[in-house]
């Protein structure tokens, strides 16, 4: 005969005469019981599927641009990622910027599919507005859903905060933010908003984000945005600065914002369009300690432009870039360091031909 077994029942306790019955509970849930799942990708490694990402930068450097090839790219499926070669509806909340003007145009440049981007707008009271969040999260989730929209655009999703909500103060806006998280996860979309850098000096993009340190915290990726001064063309870098689900170290991205004609109702326009010109070794971290967050980097740029200097007036103005680089070496400047102060030496640059490298000339 085998050991007896009991039985264990757990009985809740009646709530006492004049107490409410209590409407919240504790679910426990054990780890077993969790499906698992992998990480999916909007843009490979960069954007994932089903989370917050942000796009934080200064004004006027090709964000929106970004979020307008980001769009472009999701509704035509090239995208490397998940979504490669599906064709998938975006939805874009815009606040800043005319529709008819700016974002319509900026999407027809970038060659985005327009019958598969949608415009974002709230009816209520009969009254036309924007998002709010979190007040709108569900029903978006819905359309979402409904219409197997692969990305969400929040432009800037500052503007989509419920005004009632501080965005400065870390428990009020998470109110805001993780629901709008649970929405992304429920329906697999791409959340990406854009986000402005605040005016104090720090070489950390997670540091500069405008409004509270929750923004960065409930984000599962942050793609950082700069202007890189030291470029010959003016183009801009995109970095990695977090990322929760992937890899860290991707190689940053430069781009710059190119002029483009497109047809409108009343007639020709310019209009502004990313470009992507690849990976750089240059990244958003070292251009912001540059510009005034590290001291001790500008230090070593300004002693690099010196030491140039010197070096080429002793050459007669002008040396291969290789001689340059590996005298440079020699004296403990990395070829980096050596880089970025060329401009500041007033030094131009000349290709000799193919095989044959650059010289670089000072300006006597």
């Amino acid at each position: 005969m085998g050991p007896r077994r009991c039985r264990l029942t757990l009985t809740a306790h009646p709530p006492e005469v004049g107490n409410p019955v209590p409407d919240r509970q504790i679910r426990l849930t054990p780890a077993s019981g969790i499906r698992m799942r992998a990480v999916r990708w909007t843009w490979q490694d960069r954007v994932p599927a089903g989370s917050l990402s942000l796009v934080p930068g200064r004004e006027g450097i090709g964000k929106s641009q970004f979020a307008c090839w980001l769009a472009a790219q999701v509704t035509n499926g090239t995208l490397p990622g998940s979504m490669h070669g599906q064709r998938r509806p975006v939805i874009y909340a815009a606040t800043e910027d005319s529709w008819a003007h700016t974002v319509a145009p900026r999407l027809s440049a970038a060659g985005a599919d327009l019958d598969a981007v949608y415009r974002a707008e709230v009816i209520a009271d009969g009254l036309l507005t924007g998002l709010t969040l979190p007040r709108d999260c569900d029903a978006l989730g819905d359309e979402i859903t409904a219409r197997g929209v692969g990305l969400l655009v929040l432009d800037p999703l500052l503007s989509a905060i419920a005004s009632g909500i501080d965005t400065h103060r870390d428990r009020e806006l998470r109110l805001a933010l993780e629901p709008l998280v649970r929405m992304a996860d429920r329906t697999g979309c791409a959340v990406v908003g854009l986000a402005h850098f605040n005016k104090s000096a720090s070489p950390d993009p997670l540091n500069l984000i405008t409004g509270s340190r929750a923004f960065s915290a409930v984000a599962r990726a942050v793609l950082a945005v700069a202007r890189d001064d030291d470029s010959e063309d003016g183009s801009c870098v995109i970095s990695q600065a977090k990322n929760n689900l992937g890899r860290l170290d991707l190689p940053s991205l430069g781009y710059r914002i190119e002029s483009r004609e497109i047809e409108t109702d009343d007639g020709p326009a310019e209009v502004g369009r990313l470009v992507m010109v690849g990976e750089t070794e240059r990244n958003v971290r070292d251009i912001l300690a540059e510009s005034g967050g590290d001291p001790e980097a500008r230090s070593e740029r300004d002693e690099a432009a010196s030491w140039l200097r010197e070096y080429l007036i002793q050459q007669g103005g002008s040396a291969k870039a290789s001689d340059i680089v590996k005298a440079a070496r020699a004296d403990g400047i990395a070829e980096a360091t050596l880089k970025r102060a060329r401009k500041r030496a007033g030094i131009a640059t000349t290709r000799q031909g193919f095989g044959q490298g650059s010289v670089w000339t000072l300006d006597l």
